[in-house]
């Protein structure tokens, strides 16, 4: 029996609603569950019961229907805050239904036998940079020399001991914050990755504030975002070293560069799929330097990045398909 396929995300994601155009399109019907949505537009109604839970969530603006035993995929897309029937919650009532709505949530789920892209657990135990660096040089990945310090003192030792210029880049986000408070209150929207040439040694003070990451500067020939799903490897070559504006962060979009489809060596795509899975993952974006002397430069895996302005710029890399593809043969009982 065909089960259905749960997409998990926030109503302003244009990645789920060309996944889920292409799910209809081969006769399934996703259910989709837009965190900020819920739960104030959804019925919960769970009990259980006989060892297993039983009962159903119900969108209530459209009927859909889902019971719990008939998810046979779920897709973990995208975070939004929770939304709830009454706006003007006080802070600690709204902090109190965040809290349980959130073990609702997730009780649920964790609880579920299916196919994911990918499990909460895993999305969460992949997301740590200083960890990723640990295990990709384990795994035979090049990786850049990187330091995290909160004084000047260890960052100018750094840079004088790899002999040039080092790079500032954020772990965490690279939105300073911005999209966690406020309008009002935002100073910043955010940075990009900084290289830290003579002109920012002056500025080093401001580091006592909160610990700050670094690595050695790279030279590349060019930059790749390697996407895997499932056991799909989808490689684009950025030519990012074409324009002043993308040569340190390629993410200028101002700058119009050329994407196109990169052949992997056998040995760095097989990499690159082990790096994912070994986390439990089933979906990575990674990115990747190559020097020019032909070196691959492991430098993160983002376990939800973005893959669509990468189709939208290399057509032949139907990743979307591919999202569809997997979630679909979890539909029909591949777990």
């Amino acid at each position: 029996m065909t089960q259905r396929i749960l997409i998990v995300t926030r109503r302003a994601d244009i990645h789920a609603d060309l996944v889920v155009e292409r799910i209809a399109a081969r006769g399934h019907r996703p259910f989709r569950l837009n965190l900020d949505e819920f739960p104030a537009a959804f019925g919960v109604d769970l009990a259980f019961a006989g060892g297993r839970w039983q009962g159903a969530l119900t969108y209530r603006p459209g009927g859909d229907v889902l019971a719990p035993d008939d998810i046979g995929a779920v897709w973990t897309r995208k975070p939004a805050d929770f939304a709830f029937e009454s706006t003007d919650l006080g802070p600690q009532e709204k902090a109190y239904a965040a809290e349980e709505t959130e073990h609702v949530l997730l009780g649920l789920l964790h609880s579920l036998d299916c196919r994911w892209m990918s499990h909460p657990a895993a999305v969460r135990a992949a997301q740590w940079k200083g960890e990723q660096l640990l295990r990709a040089a384990r795994m035979g990945f090049r990786v850049p020399a990187s330091l995290i310090a909160n004084a000047p003192e260890p960052v100018h030792r750094f840079r004088a001991a790899v002999g040039g210029d080092i790079v500032f880049k954020t772990m965490a986000s690279p939105f300073l914050g911005a999209d966690k408070v406020e309008p009002d209150d935002c100073v910043a929207t955010g940075v990009a990755t900084t290289r830290i040439t003579d002109d920012y040694l002056d500025m080093l003070d401001s580091l006592r504030e909160v610990p700050c990451f670094f690595q050695d500067h790279i030279a590349k020939a060019y930059e790749l975002r390697v996407t895997v799903i499932g056991d799909r490897v989808f490689a684009a070559r950025i030519h990012s070293q074409d324009d002043a504006r993308t040569r340190t962060d390629y993410r200028d979009f101002s700058a119009a560069i050329r994407y196109d489809a990169f052949d992997l060596p056998a040995d760095v795509a097989q990499r690159c799929r082990d790096f994912v899975h070994s986390y439990g993952l089933t979906y990575g974006a990674l990115d990747l330097i190559v020097t020019p002397a032909g070196d691959y430069v492991f430098l993160e895996n983002n376990p939800g990045g973005q893959f669509l302005f990468v189709e939208q710029l290399v057509p032949e890399l139907r990743m979307i398909d591919a999202v569809a593809d997997y979630l679909i043969a979890g539909a029909r009982g591949e777990r």
